[in-house]
């Protein structure tokens, strides 16, 4: 990765089909790259294209041992009918281990709640991969606007977005158009799907993401932010 022009790169692929992005990655670091997913409704589309243009890619998932049941059967769902890559990352104590030493953190500090079940899972994992796909997009939240293709993250991983650019509208047009899968949660309506214990139905006219950690200024898990800035 040394010698790379990432602005340049970056601005380049700005504008760039997902799966243009998919491939440019593949083809540039090979087995150096990994992409993560929720496998919920909107990780589909990705999943469907890595699945589709570059399905060695491997695909990991925190398994932080809160997911609704309806979670983790539609991941093996969608393993099983995409052909996909996926290793599962738990935390550093193991579901159990955790539950024992800190028993109910969501309530008392959710942020390191996610920090212990999501961020040092994955810090640990990329320590084996130099490149992280992920399929944040700009419209999601106000910390995402800004979000360029690529980005070189703080501990020098490079983070590719090759979503980045896709709407809420671009992701069901999507699922529609390929007669895609959803998330069983869906019909009961829950737009943004994270751990059950943080995760409520969106009242009308919230945002997708407006039922996860409901009642709190809280709005990322802190994957995608420096961790205490969220």
């Amino acid at each position: 990765m040394e010698g790379l022009d990432i602005q340049r790169c970056s601005a380049k692929l700005e504008g760039a089909p997902a799966e243009e992005i998919l491939q440019w990655t593949w083809s540039t670091f090979g087995d150096q790259a990994a992409a993560t997913s929720s496998f919920q409704s909107q990780s589909v589309p990705l999943l469907h294209l890595i699945a589709a243009h570059v399905s060695e890619l491997p695909i990991l998932f925190l398994d932080t041992g809160f997911h609704f049941p309806e979670t983790l059967e539609f991941r093996d769902e969608l393993i099983e009918q995409f052909g996909l890559n996926v290793r599962s990352l738990e935390p550093r104590l193991g579901h159990d281990g955790f539950r024992e030493k800190h028993g109910k953190l969501h309530q008392r500090d959710p942020s390191m709640c996610c920090y212990l079940n999501k961020v040092e899972p994955l810090e640990d994992a990329m320590e084996e991969y130099d490149v992280w796909v992920s399929g944040i997009r700009r419209d999601q939240t106000e910390q995402r606007a800004d979000t360029p293709v690529l980005q070189r993250e703080d501990d020098g991983t490079l983070k590719v977005c090759p979503m980045v650019e896709w709407t809420s509208r671009d992701i069901w047009n999507y699922v529609n158009e390929h007669d895609l899968p959803a998330h069983p949660l869906l019909e009961e309506g829950y737009m943004s799907i994270g751990c059950a214990p943080c995760t409520q139905k969106p009242t009308q006219g919230d945002g997708e993401r407006d039922g996860r950690w409901a009642g709190s200024d809280k709005t990322e898990c802190g994957l995608h932010t420096d961790f205490g800035d969220e």
